[in-house]
């Protein structure tokens, strides 16, 4: 950058008292880099635009590709075609890591080296922040959590191994199992199923409206095969409503009873203190080895990163060590870029407003549910998903329940789900009944959302608006469809359905094998005999 001399080289062209403001700008921009390179913490409030761009200039021009006067004759010289990708990175091209250890120093590139340490260092100080505050370390990767996790099984499968071989004197033989909590969920099942684990699912239990976890279930599981055939114990700490998070605390204190590694999912816990205290609990009152998130679920970026954070620095260097290879610099960069314009201040407020909107939107969703005689169903231990009943709003023909998340989908409403009873799914091999709510019989159909960080309270209201026009519009269809079947139905004279909106459930005790032209409307959507349950163990 521009040092006092050149400033004072340029009085010879410009007032001294023109370029003494713009040096005091510069030193001001200059303060605000050497206190993030000092402190290594988030700066107190977000940097602007061209103290960022002023900072990326700086690291760009220590990385070797862009030396004036550099000569590469390596195979990986960080030569860019085209200017747009150039432009994209800030001339940043030779990634993270060296093949060694994914957290390593470059010596090609010190600029990009030390952007990835301090986005660490800001993503470790945004994880105590958020009441995170036993967190020793955290790594930062160019992977979604899927992957994240198959890296911590990576690493857990080379300890697990280690351990065998002194206890037993000889090679690991027979499978490895990861206890897995159910939830409906296909990255984290087939995280497992990839790395070459066996997992062992344990059905969640009804409480209320809440899915619980069956801690009991998960001590019987580890003892039928055995602690030493346990790789770990798989939790989820942030998850769909009516599911709750997982009892971490209990799991973690029943992992170290048994020897067991605990990794705990926590793909978008990071946006709720109430989450993240109960992780750093767990952790410190027993065993939580490795926790998960994703980058673009908690902090604003687009999809590619995730964050392993643990409470060992040294398991953590182990797992960056266990990543084969370098990797992008691009989802680290986005997190970095993000953190220094956002701030401390920028990220409790955010954390602040997504809580005060999880409490207006629940009231919200209870008033709309309550006019059409469903209901929000409890599930306030769960911080950021919401749920709603939707039983009287399931068609009687092949759309089933399904056709209100269809419809809110087309009015350009994203993000909620409409979850019947009953459907079955195989997923990795593994077959489930009522896939989709954690549960084989959840006792409802439901519409699940969730109120997530960035969300506002516009946002808010316009879905509660667009969600009642679709509930008015799905009650005219459900009374076209029995006026269809009364024509079609061969004798009604006897029949006397209830007025009104219980009319379809009144149709259903009548007649019920179908109708006739409104298709087979009880194969995916209704309650099923649920005798046989196939399980993977």
């Amino acid at each position: 950058g521009m040092n006092h001399e050149l400033f004072k080289a340029a009085e010879a062209f410009v007032s001294p008292a023109y370029v003494q403001q713009g040096h005091a700008s510069r030193r001001t921009r200059e303060k605000l880099i050497k206190s993030l390179l000092t402190q290594r913490r988030l700066p107190q409030t977000g940097w602007d635009e061209r103290t960022v761009a002023l900072f990326l200039a700086e690291l760009a021009s220590m990385d070797s590709n862009n030396f004036p006067d550099n000569v590469g004759v390596g195979e990986r010289e960080g030569r860019v075609f085209s200017p747009l990708v150039r432009a994209r990175y800030h001339g940043l091209a030779h990634g993270i890591g060296r093949s060694g250890d994914v957290g390593a120093v470059q010596p090609k590139a010190a600029g990009s080296s030390l952007l990835m340490k301090l986005a660490t260092s800001l993503t470790l100080h945004l994880i105590k922040v958020s009441g995170g505050s036993s967190t020793q370390a955290c790594l930062l990767l160019p992977v979604a959590t899927g992957m994240a996790h198959l890296l911590a099984f990576s690493y857990l499968r080379l300890q697990h191994r280690k351990q065998a071989s002194k206890a037993k004197g000889g090679t690991l033989s027979g499978p490895l199992y990861v206890i897995w909590p159910r939830i409906d969920q296909k990255t984290c099942l087939k995280s497992i199923v990839t790395a070459g684990l066996e997992p062992i699912v344990i059905e969640n239990t009804l409480e209320g409206d809440l899915l619980r976890t069956d801690v009991k279930a998960v001590e019987a599981a580890i003892d039928k095969v055995g602690a030493e055939n346990v790789l770990c114990v798989l939790s989820t700490a942030s998850c769909f409503a009516p599911r709750a998070p997982d009892r971490l605390l209990e799991l973690a204190r029943l992992c170290k009873a048994k020897g067991v590694a605990h990794v705990v999912n926590n793909a978008y816990g990071l946006q709720s203190r109430k989450i993240m205290g109960r992780i750093d609990t767990a952790a410190r009152q027993g065993r939580v080895d490795l926790y998960i998130q994703s980058t673009d679920k908690n902090v604003l970026v687009p999809v590619g990163g995730s964050i392993i954070a643990g409470f060992d620095k040294k398991v953590i260097d182990a797992v960056s060590k266990t990543y084969p290879g370098r990797a992008s610099m691009s989802p680290v960069m986005d997190v970095f870029l993000t953190l220094v314009t956002m701030g401390e201040l920028g990220w409790t407020n955010l954390l602040k407003e997504r809580k005060q909107n999880t409490a207006y939107f629940r009231k919200k969703l209870a008033e709309v549910a309550g006019k059409y005689g469903e209901r929000l169903l409890e599930t306030e231990v769960n911080p950021i998903s919401l749920a709603i009943t939707i039983d009287s709003f399931e068609l009687k023909d092949k759309r089933g329940a399904s056709y209100l998340g269809a419809m809110l989908f087309q009015r350009c409403v994203s993000g909620p789900r409409t979850v019947p009873k009953g459907v079955r799914k195989t997923v990795c091999g593994i077959d489930f009944i009522g896939y989709g709510s954690h549960t084989d019989a959840y006792p409802h159909n439901y519409l699940v959302m969730a109120c997530a960080i960035g969300m506002t309270r516009e946002q808010i209201d316009l879905f509660i608006q667009r969600l009642e026009k679709v509930m008015k519009e799905v009650r005219k269809e459900q009374k076209k469809l029995e006026k269809r079947v009364r024509k079609e139905a061969p004798d009604t004279k006897d029949q006397q359905p209830s007025a009104g909106e219980g009319r379809v459930e009144a149709k259903k005790a009548e007649n019920p094998q179908g109708r006739a032209g409104v298709g087979d409307s009880d194969d995916l959507h209704v309650e099923r005999d649920t005798q046989d349950k196939p399980r993977a163990f």
